[in-house]
């Protein structure tokens, strides 16, 4: 008996007509479907009056669920694969499954539809050429705030997902460790009440203290400008001092002598003025 196909299928993101032919399709000829959220496909079936078994499928018993889905493919049956809106793996679970079935050569299609980072990234007014996806920041503060700090001198756009309980203690988070940036904050996108806000961080954490704010959100953060980088690199190695430098080169396999050339270079004074800093090296 030939293996069943897993169809990973994209859905609406809030606008049901933004739902393909193809994944109409394609959830109509599947046997089964796995869902993050049984209530939410329920209802997006319903809406198209489509009829399927439905097995749940969410982040606490993806791993356990794997051996189920496996047997099924087995049996020849092809399932298909939604989460609660737009595409599935995209931080939603799913991940481990498609990398098993990769790894064990079972059959597996993409049938494309909307993403909510895409589509607020194309409206953001922000860089769409070079952009970083992040997801969703840790709950844990330390976590959360290694990982700002590390994207702290990331130029390129960043994208998060955020729920509208915690934008406002993420963005004063990301307020102490990138400044004050130009950001867009998407909102309930393709719902009725759709909202893109541009606006920067410091005025965003005023706004929502005196009027709140609701709905499902993805925040996009401005990349830090490369000047201000390369100035602020170029701060940083002013603030250490010559005799450092010498050393750092020096344990780098550089010679003293090239390496007093290289730092005086740098700093843009004579070498001999080095040459007397690092006279007992």
């Amino acid at each position: 008996m030939d293996k069943g196909t897993l169809y990973i299928i994209g859905t609406p993101i809030g606008n049901l007509k933004d739902i393909t032919i193809r994944a109409l399709d394609t959830l109509k000829s599947v046997d089964l479907i796995l869902a993050e959220d049984t209530r939410q496909t329920l209802k997006l079936l319903n809406h198209f009056e489509i009829e399927k078994k439905l097995i749940s499928y969410h982040r606490h018993n993806e791993d356990e669920k794997i051996n189920q889905v496996v047997s099924l493919l087995d049996e020849g049956k092809n399932i298909g694969l939604v989460s609660d809106a737009g595409m599935p793996i995209i931080s939603d679970p799913g991940q481990n499954l498609v990398r098993y079935l990769i790894n064990n050569s079972y059959n597996i299609e993409v049938i494309p539809g909307v993403t909510a980072l895409i589509t607020a990234i194309v409206k953001s007014g922000l860089d769409s050429t070079r952009f970083v996806f992040e997801g969703f920041l840790s709950v844990n503060k330390k976590q959360r705030n290694a990982k700002l700090k590390e994207l702290s001198i990331e130029t390129r756009t960043m994208i998060f997902y955020e729920a509208p309980h915690k934008i406002l203690s993420t963005l004063k988070d990301m307020g102490q460790v990138f400044g004050n940036r130009n950001i867009c904050i998407a909102r309930e996108l393709t719902k009725i009440h759709e909202e893109y806000i541009h606006t920067t961080i410091f005025d965003e954490i005023t706004k929502i203290e005196n009027e709140g704010i609701k709905g499902e959100i993805v925040l996009l953060i401005e990349g830090l400008n490369k000047d201000v980088l390369n100035e602020e690199i170029k701060q940083k190695q002013d603030e250490i001092d010559a005799k450092e430098l010498v050393k750092k080169y020096m344990s780098d396999g550089v010679s003293k002598k090239e390496a007093i050339k290289l730092v005086a270079k740098q700093k843009g004074v004579n070498k001999n003025v080095v040459y007397q800093e690092c006279i007992d090296l």
